[in-house]
């Protein structure tokens, strides 16, 4: 028990890492060009969730450098998916705003992200979906946890 209880945390990571990478590479093969690299994919997650938010936010937000961040809008608005708005209470710092195109983007991924993990899902049997069930409380406690991290 005590080993496991030194690997547990390495292996949780590696499990969840090793999902979302897979997830998102199959989504990336399915999904229509543009492709969509995975910190364009949470940006612009981001920015329907959130618009109007600016640049340094979403930074902070991501955990990404804010230099970055613009590349990001820039690609994402060249191809159509994003535009910058001037903030009116301060006309240096701009906002960031959706279009009709990201919407539509990030509906069709969402709804096949769910129909390649529903389909997954289905292929457990009874006893790993219960324990999956039960996990979701813990994972987003965790997501919690490491959100509040310096």
């Amino acid at each position: 028990m005590e080993q496991e209880q030194e690997t547990f945390p390495e292996e949780l990571a590696d499990a969840l890492v090793g999902v979302q990478r897979l997830i998102r590479r199959r989504l990336r093969r399915e999904m229509p060009a543009p492709r969509l690299r995975g910190a364009e994919v949470e940006l612009l997650r981001l920015v329907v969730d959130r618009p109007g938010i600016g640049i340094s936010d979403a930074a902070k937000e991501l955990y990404l450098a804010s230099n970055s961040v613009s590349t990001l809008v820039n690609q994402l608005a060249r191809q159509g998916y994003l535009v910058r708005e001037t903030d009116p209470a301060d006309r240096r710092a701009a906002r960031l705003m959706p279009t009709p195109a990201a919407g539509a983007r990030l509906g069709e991924w969402r709804t096949r992200r769910a129909d390649l993990v529903r389909h997954q899902v289905a292929r457990l049997d009874e006893a790993d979906l219960e324990t999956l069930a039960a996990a979701i409380p813990a994972l987003r406690r965790l997501a919690d946890n490491l959100g509040e991290e310096p």
